[in-house]
């Protein structure tokens, strides 16, 4: 009886419906959000944060984290739309691929914070609700890579080793078959960090954004040391791959950031100009002129029940 010792790529990553291409990666992308929205959602309501917030804030930071995660690809890559024989206009073709993650996560939170500000709520009050589902989005998305047959690391013999089509492999390494399975190795890293995120927070009581400096940490530390068994063509600076660089940066200002954010006062939501919903959670946040000692903060209310 023969056994499989590897992990088979698909066939395709492209499924023809009608006259429409359904593309793997975009349907991981997509499912990947509807899962961080739902699960912002959850931790959003359980901190005293009303219904409908964090699907309102998805609405801008997804076309600005799609816009930002382009434009750190293109910034990162010129050579592949400026460089002579190509053409600029190309990089206006997304649905030909080339997103960054970095560019991603910065576009987002800058149109979350423009939402945050018009739905009148803390902005880390919202980053420390979606921290853990932004890992699983992250990792449901990984699963386009697979698809695609990209983004693979070194060759390898392992028993779980991915299978990569000849036309699809560096032509440095066009002679090996099984490469290191890069895409599962960050999707498990992403489940594990999600999971973890959600025990410290749930134990500790993230507020402040520390949650989501703490999504920030964990991803990065596993970024780094996968980044550094891909193969693809990327810019190097020195003895290192561009990301891991940036993860090594991003690593350490997020450890600041976090540190910095211990002795921040108050909790996670802060409806502008109105009291009275924030009244009624434990970790809502008021105005800095509140005295933290006064009679009006009843260390006796009830909690609401976390969720992940």
């Amino acid at each position: 009886m023969n056994f499989v010792t590897y992990i088979p790529s698909p066939e395709t990553g492209v499924w023809e419906i009608g006259p429409f291409p359904l593309r793997a990666y975009a349907l991981g992308i997509i499912i990947g959000a509807l899962l961080a929205i739902w699960i912002g959602e959850r931790r959003f309501q359980a901190r005293g944060g009303q219904e409908g917030v964090i699907a309102d804030v998805a609405i801008w930071a997804i076309p600005f984290g799609i816009v930002g995660a382009r434009l750190y690809h293109v910034a990162t890559d010129p050579e592949l739309y400026f460089a002579e024989g190509r053409s600029a206009i190309d990089a206006l073709k997304i649905w030909q691929g080339g997103l960054g993650i970095w560019g991603a996560i910065a576009g987002g939170a800058i149109g979350a914070i423009i939402a945050a500000k018009r739905s009148g709520v803390s902005f880390s009050a919202v980053a420390d609700a979606v921290a853990p589902g932004l890992l699983v989005a992250q990792a449901v998305g990984r699963l386009g890579n697979y698809f695609n047959q990209e983004l693979f690391g070194k060759p390898t013999t392992l028993p779980w080793g991915l299978e990569i089509d000849p036309g699809n492999r560096p032509l440095d390494y066009i002679q090996y078959a099984t490469f290191h399975p890069t895409f599962l190795y960050e999707l498990l890293w992403n489940l594990a960090a999600a999971a973890l995120l959600v025990y410290l927070d749930k134990k500790y009581r993230f507020t402040g954004g520390r949650a989501f400096w703490l999504y920030v940490m964990l991803y990065t530390a596993g970024r780094f040391w996968i980044e550094q068994l891909r193969i693809d063509d990327v810019n190097e600076i020195g003895f290192w791959r561009l990301n891991v660089w940036t993860s090594l940066i991003v690593f350490a200002v997020a450890t600041f950031l976090f540190l910095r954010s211990r002795g921040a006062a108050g909790g996670d939501v802060e409806k502008s100009g109105d009291t009275t919903d924030a009244e009624t959670s434990d970790d809502v946040e008021v105005d800095s002129s509140v005295d933290d000692d006064s009679p009006s903060a009843d260390a006796d209310a009830p909690r609401r029940p976390d969720t992940p």
